[in-house]
């Protein structure tokens, strides 16, 4: 009988990761031998603060307490990385039922693109369940506090950006 690690991969944009990201990051590790931090790859749909490199090189600086946590950047679909990674788990968060719906529509398209990877759902502490990268990087912009929402390499990028 083959002894198949579990490996689970967590996607998003993480821009920036947040406290709340690496809150389902950290519940994750224990569930799982591995979990990827899949860093989607920036896009010309979408502007990003921090580039592809930045992003990786926050979730490196903010999981790296964390043995069995990988952030990797990759682009194309997210089960076809899986595949090419035998990541038989995606994990999406939930921060409200407002997510449910484009997650529950987005976790069924890629059970029909590939039945063999299963998607589980996870909660942030409750403490963290209103806050996004976009509201984190709006209430710093307009310099509010964010300290609790994010962690000290985040924070001191984030001040290089705005220059503070």
């Amino acid at each position: 009988m083959e002894n198949k690690l579990n490996i689970a991969i967590y996607p998003g944009s993480f821009d920036p990761i947040t406290n709340g990201h690496l809150d389902i990051i950290s519940r994750s590790s224990k569930l799982f031998d591995k979990v990827i931090i899949g860093i989607s790859k920036s896009s010309n749909s979408k502007d990003y603060l921090f580039s592809d490199e930045e992003r990786l090189q926050l979730a490196s600086n903010s999981t790296k307490h964390i043995d069995n946590v990988e952030p990797i950047v990759f682009d194309g679909l997210l089960v076809d990385f899986a595949l090419k990674n035998n990541i038989n788990v995606i994990i999406r968060g939930l921060r409200a039922f407002s997510d449910f719906e484009s997650e529950f529509q987005m976790s069924l398209m890629n059970r029909k693109l590939n039945s063999e990877i299963t998607t589980i759902f996870m909660m942030p502490h409750e403490k963290y369940t209103h806050i996004s990268s976009s509201i984190v990087k709006e209430v710093f912009s307009l310099e509010g506090d964010i300290s609790d929402y994010v962690s000290d390499p985040v924070l001191k990028a984030l001040n290089l950006k705005y220059e503070k």
